[in-house]
């Protein structure tokens, strides 16, 4: 049976990546992925071929990668962070129904929440919600919503995809919703390149917050009415003092 891995090569840094995602990647001829994934593991997996296609193009990507492997060349689709979380295992899958011949091997990666968080300190010790602001397959009107359910519930909040060149203002209306349920003063975070060259994290208020400017390598946390900021780490508390 042909072999197509799907891996999350977690935040970008190669000492991120899981050892069973550097095994996968290790075992197989071609390696394919959006341009900046590629550049992430190009230089420790140098001989292998790698092809790539630009943001938008997921679909013919997932082909070209099911066509290599249908070709009896062991493949692998590589993802950021985790391939299940906003990546490409869920495309493959439905894809895959067309290609009988290939086996699908899924590699779990860290996805941003949890990479960033450990940036951060500790902000999902306790229930959150993960919500990602781009409307290119999601209405905004429906963003908008599960962000309000989120605050109404006081949940932390990460947020992926805040901001890019067309939506520089979603952040702040993210920050308007969860405002009309949290207060100003509602312990929040951000970190930008996680695992990568540049890597910056700021603690803040959602008021600060809500000015911020970020951009699309950026993670968000918004955290809720118990999170703390203790020595300039974000922190969630779960209660342990109550057990």
């Amino acid at each position: 049976m042909n072999k197509l891995y799907v891996v999350g090569i977690g935040p970008g840094n190669y000492e991120q990546m899981t050892i069973e995602a550097y095994e996968a990647l290790k075992d197989c001829d071609i390696i394919v992925g959006y341009t900046v994934y590629v550049e992430l593991v190009k230089e420790h997996f140098s001989d292998k071929e790698f092809l790539t296609t630009p943001m938008t193009k997921e679909v013919e990507r997932c082909e070209l990668a099911f066509e290599k492997a249908s070709q009896g060349n062991t493949t692998a689709m590589i993802c950021s962070g985790d391939a299940g979380v906003y990546g490409m295992s869920g495309l493959i899958l439905e894809i895959g129904q067309k290609y009988e011949n290939v086996e699908v091997n899924i590699i779990s990666g860290v996805t941003a929440a949890m990479s960033g968080a450990g940036v951060l300190g500790a902000p999902l010790i306790h229930d959150f919600a993960v919500i990602s602001l781009s409307d290119l397959l999601t209405p905004m009107e429906k963003i908008e919503k599960r962000l309000e359910c989120a605050a109404m519930a006081d949940f932390v909040i990460c947020l992926y995809n805040p901001s890019s060149r067309k939506r520089s203002d979603y952040l702040r209306k993210a920050c308007d919703i969860v405002l009309q349920h949290a207060s100003k003063e509602t312990v929040c975070g951000y970190v930008q390149n996680i695992g990568r060259e540049g890597e910056h994290a700021v603690v803040l208020t959602l008021e600060q917050l809500r000015d911020s400017t970020v951009d699309m390598f950026t993670t968000v946390f918004i955290g809720n009415s118990q999170t703390k900021n203790i020595n300039g780490k974000m922190v969630t508390p779960r209660g342990y003092k109550n057990v």
